[in-house]
């Protein structure tokens, strides 16, 4: 099969575009596979694509290259394909409306996948006839503004399916969204083996990673460490990551005292060595939408206590076996399973080993085979639908050519 992903900016850093590596480059062992940026703002991109996948580009904003083009008139003119309601739409124009179509219009493939809400509207609207059109939902449903919910509850219906990377928000498709045939399947993001010795939880350090953003809920984690080093005060905490939180947090680090147990550690690529470091992920968001630091912390020997929030933790952690569940927004409960790991050495290293073996229904390989095998049903029945029609056609052309004898090719009257 050939398969084509369209997505945002592959050159930039984030979970989608890390699982959309993932998987392309696994696929790409046994199919044609491409990816196809919108955006590329730096010359060589982060994450690998493999020695088997394409990389290609629509628009360049990179400013020093001779080939920039962030000063297209067109590029200053709104977007009128990708929805307004979207998320990253002010960094859409003219330009990528153009660009887009005719990237979709001349697209020969047999699967084209969008990465986000705007991409697979394009897809939606301006594919040509014959590739089958897959959408990926990398959020989730409840997240989107009515308007665009509206907007999608228009043109998803001309998909072939949708994908969700958790069955809890499969079911808020299916329950919100009226989406008659049109293929939705939960299949979970993809996290590679990591390469290293795993963690073997004798380390004191407990370890979280992730954008410094307020649903990240970084503050309720200091707060909660504040309770562990009344109790152990030779355990510490690094926190991976970059955003607009960061000044909040060092206050409020500074203000508990706690500058000499935890640690703003900033961005890190690749974070396997980072948690192969500790002996106790920790990950208290008010919501994720699949929880892609969880699985990479158990890949590398890692026990996870997780705020049981919407929607992927409780999917991926077996509470009391490879990681705990706690409230969401419970400071205290946090603190307590933290604890309870750090106190009890053969439990934290018990689970670790759970982690590790569980984590592996995450590899790329088992993920891109559910992956393959929907492409290739979807291209199967996409087939047997275009064969039904030419055959259709040819029948239909029987019945006009046989009109004045008031007989078809079905050999029965026809009946006013």
């Amino acid at each position: 099969m050939h398969i084509s992903f369209l997505i945002h900016n592959a050159y930039g850093i984030g979970g989608t575009i890390r699982t959309t590596y993932n998987l392309a480059r696994t696929l790409g062992e046994q199919h044609d596979v491409e990816i196809v940026s919108v955006f590329r703002h730096r010359d060589v991109p982060v994450f690998d694509p493999g020695p088997n996948v394409r990389l290609s580009h629509l628009v360049d904003i990179r400013k020093k290259s001779p080939g920039y083009e962030g000063d297209d008139p067109e590029h200053a003119r709104p977007a009128r394909v990708f929805p307004r309601s979207e998320g990253r739409y002010k960094q859409y124009s003219r330009l990528t409306d153009r660009r887009i179509a005719e990237h979709l219009r001349r697209l020969d493939c047999d699967v084209v996948v969008g990465t986000r809400p705007g991409l697979n509207v394009h897809i939606a609207r301006e594919a040509r006839r014959g590739p089958v059109r897959v959408g990926q939902e990398h959020l989730t449903l409840s997240t989107h503004s009515k308007a665009l919910k509206r907007t999608l509850r228009g043109v998803y219906p001309r998909l072939d399916a949708v994908t969700t990377v958790t069955q809890a928000d499969a079911e808020t498709y299916r329950g919100q969204m009226r989406l008659p045939g049109v293929r939705l399947e939960a299949v979970p993001n993809s996290v590679p083996e990591s390469g290293l010795e795993p963690a073997d939880g004798t380390g004191k350090w407990v370890v979280a990673a992730g954008r410094l953003a307020p649903v990240k809920r970084y503050d309720l984690l200091i707060r909660a460490f504040e309770k562990v080093t009344a109790e152990r005060p030779d355990w510490r905490l690094r926190i991976y990551g970059g955003g607009d939180q960061r000044a909040k947090l060092r206050t409020l680090i500074d203000r508990l005292g706690l500058y000499n147990h935890i640690y703003l550690m900033g961005p890190a690529n690749p974070l396997d060595p980072e948690w192969a470091k500790g002996s106790i992920a920790a990950v208290t968001s008010s919501m994720e939408s699949f929880g892609m630091t969880i699985v990479e912390a158990m890949r590398c020997g890692l026990p996870v206590v997780s705020t049981d929030c919407p929607h992927g933790p409780a999917e991926i952690i077996d509470d009391g076996v490879d990681g705990r569940l706690v409230p969401t927004g419970d400071v205290d409960a946090i603190a307590t399973a933290l604890l309870g790991l750090i106190n009890d050495d053969e439990l934290r290293q018990r689970m670790g080993r759970e982690a590790l073996k569980r984590s592996a229904r995450f590899d790329p390989s088992q993920v891109a085979g559910r992956y393959e095998s929907l492409f290739a049903d979807l291209v199967g029945r996409s087939t047997m639908r275009g064969t039904l029609h030419r055959a259709r056609g040819t029948l239909l052309s029987g019945v006009f050519a046989t009109k004045d004898v008031g007989y078809s090719m079905f050999g029965r009257a026809r009946t006013a």
